[in-house]
């Protein structure tokens, strides 16, 4: 008896016993990288935060935001691009000309989703608004 005893502690021990939990494979959230020309709160930021929402989007939960704001200051484009640029998110997204151009000047191979400009094509920033999609274009307009 004592050997049945025995067997079924060490066996209610096993079973109680934690088992070590198997990592998830890790699932790389879009990294978004935003350079706003004013301060928060921003129209543009609320406007651009219910459109992710929209479209299913929680920042922290499926979405990374990081955030560099002018304050009004354009000549705070340059360092600010510079900084997103260093974190290499998939895309950077911006709202005007001064920015889209610092970003150009700081990258040339993260993607660059901008608004606020008339002519993208006439400005620079696009070589055609038709070719937005093709590799050699990474700032595509928004088209709103």
């Amino acid at each position: 008896m004592r050997r049945r005893d025995f067997i079924a502690f060490v066996g209610s021990a096993a079973a109680a016993w934690p088992l070590p939990l198997r990592a998830q494979p890790a699932v790389k959230l879009p990294h978004v990288g935003i350079l706003w020309p004013g301060s928060p709160p921003d129209k543009w930021d609320s406007a651009f935060r219910e459109g992710l929402h929209t479209l299913g989007y929680v920042e922290g939960r499926n979405i990374l935001l990081e955030y560099r704001w002018a304050e009004g200051h354009q000549e705070r484009f340059p360092s600010l691009a510079e900084d997103l640029v260093r974190l290499n998110p998939d895309l950077i997204v911006t709202l005007s000309a001064s920015a889209i151009l610092a970003l150009k000047q700081a990258t040339a191979t993260i993607p660059i989703i901008f608004a606020g400009t008339s002519d993208p094509v006439r400005s620079g920033f696009a070589v055609s608004l038709y070719s937005s999609r093709r590799q050699s274009d990474r700032i595509e307009p928004d088209g709103s």
